[in-house]
């Protein structure tokens, strides 16, 4: 079992990174030999990532969401990294896509998704109370909460004082539309598919992303 650590603690990152989500879901399980390669997919394109880290991945971990399937959560140096890995010739990617375009295609046999957000340097809140090292804290620094929190710039731009609590209690948000407008960006969603850079990315507004 994994180390806890006892107390809240949060992530600590410098500058702007990626945060990108992907997965699939079974639709017809008596056909193993089309979803089965899929499952197989996404690990050994894992290895090969994090075999090089010049290729932007930061971190990544596996999770299964209830009524949808396996998936993965990735952390990126930045978009370009990530679309730069799903067209480069060399990585498996490319091949794992083809394969899925002519073998499964629009079929429904097995569903693929990803979602792709920018996030903002400092404009993210990650803590973890009794948790073992996780999520971006893995991918990047795993930090007491009040070292994250005296990090974070003030209205007046000046740092805070060391303060034990939220890094984010300077500006709460009731809903998720609030964060997006106080952000001010949109967040980028990559045409789904099980590997990224299927269509070129385009910006929506938030009220889509919540439809």
């Amino acid at each position: 079992m994994a180390k806890t650590y006892p107390g809240r603690y949060a992530a600590d990152i410098e500058g702007d990174f990626v945060v990108f989500l992907i997965g699939m879901r079974v639709t017809k399980p008596w056909k193993p030999t089309k979803w089965f390669p899929v499952f197989m997919a996404m690990r050994p394109m894992l290895k090969q990532l994090k075999a090089d880290p010049e290729k932007g991945l930061l971190g990544a971990h596996l999770a299964i969401i209830l009524g949808v399937g396996p998936s993965v959560v990735q952390y990126w140096r930045s978009y370009e990294d990530l679309n730069r890995f799903a067209r480069d010739l060399a990585a498996l990617h490319l091949p794992n896509w083809r394969w899925f375009n002519k073998e499964v295609g629009a079929s429904g046999d097995v569903g693929i998704w990803h979602e792709t957000y920018r996030v903002r340097a400092g404009e993210y809140e990650c803590i973890y109370g009794n948790m073992p090292v996780i999520g971006l804290a893995a991918a990047a620094r795993h930090v007491p909460i009040a070292q994250r929190a005296s990090r974070r710039p003030s209205a007046s731009g000046q740092p805070p004082r060391t303060t034990s609590r939220s890094p984010c209690t300077r500006t709460p948000h009731r809903r998720p539309t609030d964060f997006m407008r106080h952000a001010g960006r949109q967040p980028v969603v990559a045409g789904f598919g099980l590997f990224p850079g299927q269509r070129a990315s385009r910006a929506v507004a938030p009220s889509a992303m919540l439809a």
